[in-house]
Parts: structure tokens; C-alpha cells; sequence
């Protein structure tokens, strides 16, 4: 599988995840991207024995674009507090059906996910089990009864994006769990990890990766804007 790396170093393994791949082994046993990666190192380092490599993050299986893994135990552990410390940044885009009321807007919902069933609802403050999801949103462009959107992520809830969406009544493009009503079977997710930020484990720098989405519908009716 090729898998594009946009940048690696002693610490870090930057990647453009493909889409429907999981990050790592799931029950349906399909090939992972961790278990592919650890791979790759493996072979082009001639690596013997286990190759440590740490997902810090993740995106659902059917999403695309940039993500991190940490090469080093170290590295690993500096991420996870940046995550923790909602220093890393995360920005998507994503084309959902219709339009929403605001041009740019903060949503905020409280969420909670049902492992049994991998479905994520939307449920009150005062719920025990609920996970505060805030994201900033900027509508870039509307076309054909679609809208092309730019996602600020400020909490990295499962599903999240998908959700708040299709709460406000603005289901992502494709999205065949939170949208059956109103997409079709087969037609691919329109989410993408276009860009993460973050300070170099050792080195302190601030680092920003970017990825853009593929050239095909529906992500061609914005490409001026994408490009």
C-alpha cells in the first residue's frame, strides 16, 4: 500500500493516512496502518526484532490526510501532553449536504458514544458519561446544495465532526453512518486532516504539516479554493 510520508525524523513519522484503512487492527482484520507502518520502518531501516512505533491520535477509518506516530517512547509521552493540553492543533475540511444558518460558528455539544452499537449521540451537559466537543467552523464555499467548510478542532471526540454536524442539520457529504437519509451507499466521506500543528518533542519548534484532499468529486468543486 502506498502510503505518502510527509516527514520523518528520529522522533517523529508524519503521513498522509489513506482513506477507509484503519489506524490500527480492528475486527474486521483488515490491513491497519500502524501494523503497515511498523512494517516500512522495519524493512527500510532493517530493523530486528519489534519496531516501536506510538499512535498518539487517530481518525476514523473512512477519513484521509495528515497524521503523527511517535518513533520514540519519549516522543510518545510529550505528545500525548500536548494533546492533553489541547496545544495540538488539528484543522479539517469537510464538504456537508445543505448549508449552515452561520457562516462561521462555534459549536458546542456534549457526546456519548455507544461501544456496542460504535454510534455517537448528542445528550445533555448534566449525562455522567457526556465528553464536552467544541469545534470552530468557516464556510468557504456553497455549490450544488453543497457546502465546503474549514474545522478548527479544539477536542478530539470520536466521531465528533460528524456528529455536530449532522446536528445542526448539515450531515457530511458520504457519511453513511449520522447521514443514511440523505447519502447514498458507496459514496466516499468527504472529511480530510488537512493540517496538524505542534511543538517538536525535543527540539521545541513549532512544526505544521498540511494534505489536501484527493482530486475528485466532490472535493474538484472547490479545487481553486483547496489549491
Amino acid at each position: 500500500m502506498d502510503i505518502p510520508i510527509i516527514y520523518e525524523d528520529n522522533h517523529l513519522l508524519i503521513v498522509e493516512k489513506p482513506v477507509n484503512v484503519p489506524v490500527q487492527q480492528d475486527r474486521s482484520k483488515d490491513k491497519d496502518l500502524l501494523s503497515l507502518l511498523k512494517q516500512d520502518i522495519k524493512v527500510r531501516f532493517n530493523k530486528p526484532g519489534n519496531v516501536y512505533l506510538g499512535l498518539v491520535h487517530r481518525l476514523d477509518r473512512p477519513v484521509g490526510g495528515v497524521m503523527v506516530f511517535a518513533k520514540t517512547s519519549k516522543a510518545a509521552s510529550r505528545l500525548s501532553d500536548v494533546i492533553r493540553r489541547q496545544d495540538f492543533g488539528k484543522k479539517y475540511l469537510a464538504i456537508v449536504r445543505g448549508a449552515p444558518k452561520k457562516r462561521e460558528d462555534t459549536l458546542t455539544n456534549y457526546l456519548v458514544k455507544d461501544r456496542r452499537k460504535n454510534i455517537v449521540y448528542t445528550t445533555s451537559a448534566k449525562n455522567k458519561d457526556a465528553k464536552k466537543a467544541v469545534l470552530d467552523y468557516h464556510v468557504l464555499g456553497q455549490k450544488d446544495g453543497l457546502s465546503l467548510i474549514s474545522i478548527q478542532l479544539h477536542t478530539g471526540r470520536p466521531h465528533q465532526i460528524r456528529v455536530q454536524f449532522a446536528e445542526i442539520g448539515c450531515p457530511l457529504y458520504g457519511d453513511q453512518k449520522y447521514g443514511q437519509h440523505v447519502n447514498q451507499p458507496g459514496e466516499q466521506i468527504a472529511l480530510w486532516s488537512a493540517s496538524i500543528s505542534f511543538d517538536h518533542p525535543t527540539k521545541k519548534d513549532r512544526l505544521e504539516f498540511t494534505s489536501k484532499p484527493p482530486k475528485a468529486y466532490p472535493w474538484i468543486m472547490w479545487s481553486d479554493i483547496i489549491s
